[in-house]
């Protein structure tokens, strides 16, 4: 029996999403290098994986019309594939009869014999009608946000949440479709060029819209860039290049001679922090608090060796309080702002996780609030445009007096292409 390398290699990824919690960024790369698949291969599978697992609401709402038992029933095994088989007849330029018949032997090949009729069965159905008609199908009669959970593919608290987002961010909540949809949509892959070591001209694909280091790539494998081999330059959304340069850009009273970022990992604000503090004359502490994630960012950062890599937790560091002129709290998120990057995670959190994070990260900022010195700055940053994530942590964190908030930015996917990023510029006022 053959079964293509490529569906094989989206099933076995999707698998491992679903049984061991692993993220795609992670173990996609690794099996496109271990089964040596390149070029148009590599592709097929990275869209197979991350359309599957955006519009996989979607296509459990529609499977739950044409399965009898419904999706819950439905083996996780069997289930996987019959996502997979369902991107590909809804959201692909693939023949019907090449998507039934490929996840049909997948399944006789990965789970075996005996639920192949029922898969041939079901995605035959699904076949019979397009995704719009389909899309019109399971959003009739629910409510405005169960609608968009459903035919956008996000669980219905993230589209409320997002919803009043817009609003707290000055935006008409009416473009809550334009950007779920965002987030439905392959992002292009952007670079960033670390001044002092590479100028952004010598990197390939078109200017940024925002960040004077960003380049944008129609295509091709970054990592066989040797620029980005060696670590001048690296892969950075450019909303997050906008985090870093709001940081170094927030102008400082007096002295702007020690930099930190406390929560650095995996290291792509830190290098860019870095690379500019260098040019300054500043000296930067990344920190981290796990050690593993520590190592990504002496990885990301090695082409800077007077940036200091720590390992504490951010709350509660050995640095005397007022000792820096600038802070940089990229802190811990539900991740709200990156879903179309990161497609697993939107199945991952859960409302409940909110609390408890809110919780995380006004500690992080008030760590911070004290650690800058009378006239310093603190930068709070987080990939999620939540309110209570954004505004509601700098309201608790400066009711005490000892700052004062001088700036907030926001970017947005569905108006600058770029994750929903937030950032708060604060400025140390009293000892």
């Amino acid at each position: 029996m053959s079964v293509d390398l490529a569906r094989l290699t989206a099933f076995e990824a999707l698998r491992a999403v679903d049984e061991r919690d692993a993220y795609t960024n992670l173990v996609l790369p690794a099996m496109l290098t271990e089964r040596g698949l390149t070029g148009r291969d590599a592709a097929l599978v990275t869209e197979l994986v991350h359309g599957t697992l955006r519009r996989r609401g979607t296509y459990d709402a529609v499977l739950d019309q044409v399965a009898k038992q419904g999706v819950a029933k439905i083996d996780p095994p069997v289930l996987d594939a019959l996502r997979l088989g369902t991107h590909q007849l809804l959201s692909m330029r693939v023949p019907s009869h090449a998507a039934v018949s490929t996840t049909v032997d997948l399944v006789r090949r990965q789970v075996g014999h005996k639920p192949t009729a029922f898969v041939n069965a079901v995605l035959r159905k699904v076949a019979r009608r397009g995704l719009g008609d389909w899309l019109d199908l399971v959003g009739a009669g629910l409510s405005e946000t169960e609608r968009l959970a459903v035919v956008e593919s996000h669980p219905a608290w993230m589209v409320e949440a997002l919803g009043r987002a817009l609003e707290v961010g000055g935006r008409d909540r009416a473009e809550l479709t334009a950007l779920l949809e965002a987030d439905n949509a392959s992002p292009r892959v952007t670079l960033v060029a670390r001044p002092g070591l590479v100028e952004p001209d010598a990197l390939p694909g078109d200017p940024g819209k925002l960040s004077p280091y960003a380049r944008v790539l129609d295509g091709g494998v970054p990592g066989d860039l040797p620029e980005i081999r060696d670590g001048r330059a690296g892969v950075q959304d450019e909303g997050s290049q906008m985090v870093a340069l709001t940081a170094v850009d927030a102008v400082v009273e007096g002295r702007d001679e020690r930099w930190l970022d406390l929560c650095a990992g995996p290291g792509g604000k830190a290098a860019l922090l870095g690379a500019i503090a260098a040019q300054r004359g500043a000296h930067l502490v990344a920190n981290e608090a796990q050690e593993h994630r520590a190592e990504l960012v002496r990885k990301t950062v090695r082409q800077l060796p007077d940036v200091e890599v720590t390992v504490h937790d951010g709350r509660e560091g050995p640095w005397e309080p007022g000792s820096f002129d600038r802070v940089l709290v990229d802190a811990p998120c539900t991740g709200l702002g990156a879903l179309r990057r990161r497609p697993e995670s939107r199945w991952r959190r859960r409302a409940e996780d909110v609390p408890e994070l809110v919780t995380l990260q006004v500690e992080l900022l008030g760590r911070a609030l004290s650690l800058v010195r009378p006239g310093g700055v603190v930068v709070y940053a987080t990939c999620s445009p939540h309110p209570e994530e954004t505004v509601g942590v700098v309201e608790a964190a400066t009711a005490s007096g000892v700052a004062e908030l001088e700036d907030v930015r926001r970017w947005w996917p569905h108006v600058d292409g770029t994750d929903a990023m937030f950032a708060a510029v604060l400025r140390r006022t009293s000892a």
